[in-house]
């Protein structure tokens, strides 16, 4: 008797510290694997949110454990240190999450809160990286609050730099003039985000290509492409876009190391297009189906009303 007690009781102990282990095992394996080459994805926050906004922050970016990121702060001060000529003092709502990948994987850029975020686009935001520099990455963008999205940037480049890569400071400044640029020509030339991602990208796949020596011949590819893609643009804007390339050519960005990238962006880019296209046909037959339902209204009214005189 004592022995089938002894026995049973060294079932259960065995069985219960198999169970705990394997439970304790499962924990761990369901937690995200560490990049050993490039470490934890880095979260960087901006300076003026609240620490309630923070946290909404955290799980849109879904930082759901801080051992698991590292964590920063983007300042004024970073603003003024990675971008010559903007102001200390601008408030910094935009945060991002960026985990470094192989060059191989591509870059990948998320807006998770596209309501929040409105002037800039993924492929927007994806088009000035790769003027600045980054390659292959995952990026997420958040903010709690409506804004138009730049400070993001810096908090890109502010990752780049605590995680020990440093980009290069005039394609930093480059990048952040061809943001500006795009989201001009989104608010003065009547394009969409997308057609302005579109000509940006063709634009340096032909820089790439062609390998222009001259300013002339970057004002020949941005002509082009505007014709290609059926683009009209006011002298001005067309001279936003020249003095943008022709400062790219000068500092002799290399868009033929990330041809791939940008071959990948277009394709994004269309896709984005194309969906548009098909939202824009749905949104006619329901703005066709309200116009009808309005009408019938109209007409019970009438009926009704001669029904009663």
């Amino acid at each position: 008797m004592k022995k089938i007690t002894i026995a049973l009781l060294f079932t259960l102990f065995t069985s219960s510290v198999f169970a705990n282990g394997t439970s304790t095992y499962a924990a761990d394996n369901d937690k995200e694997s560490i990049n050993e080459k490039y470490g934890l994805p880095i979260v960087v926050y901006g300076e003026t949110l609240t620490a309630e906004q923070k946290e909404q922050v955290k799980k849109d970016l879904n930082v759901t454990d801080t051992s698991q990121v590292e964590e920063f702060t983007a300042t004024g001060e970073d603003l003024v240190t990675y971008i010559e000529g903007e102001n200390r003092n601008a408030r910094m709502f935009s945060s991002a999450k960026i985990t470094r990948n192989d060059k191989e994987d591509g870059l990948q850029v998320e807006i998770v809160t596209p309501g929040n975020i409105t002037e800039v686009s993924e492929s927007m935001y994806a088009n000035a990286l790769i003027t600045a520099g980054v390659e292959g990455a995952e990026v997420l963008v958040a903010s709690p609050v409506k804004v138009s999205g730049h400070s993001a940037l810096v908090g890109i480049y502010k990752a780049y730099d605590v995680g020990g890569e440093k980009l290069d400071t005039v394609r930093m400044e480059v990048a952040n003039e061809e943001l500006n640029v795009a989201t001009e020509l989104v608010k003065d030339a009547g394009l969409d985000q997308e057609q302005v991602s579109e000509l940006l990208t063709e634009i340096k796949k032909q820089i790439a290509e062609q390998n222009p020596a001259t300013k002339e011949e970057i004002q020949q590819i941005v002509e082009e492409q505007l014709q290609t893609l059926n683009i009209e643009l006011s002298e001005q804007d067309r001279q936003l876009l020249i003095n943008l390339f022709e400062k790219m050519r000068s500092i002799n960005i290399d868009f033929d190391q990330v041809k791939t990238q940008l071959e990948d962006l277009t394709k994004e880019i269309e896709s984005t297009i194309k969906d548009l296209v098909s939202d824009e046909g749905l949104g006619q037959k329901i703005s066709n189906f309200f116009k009808e339902l309005i009408n019938a209204i109209s007409d019970l009214f009438a009926s009704l009303g001669n029904l009663f005189k």
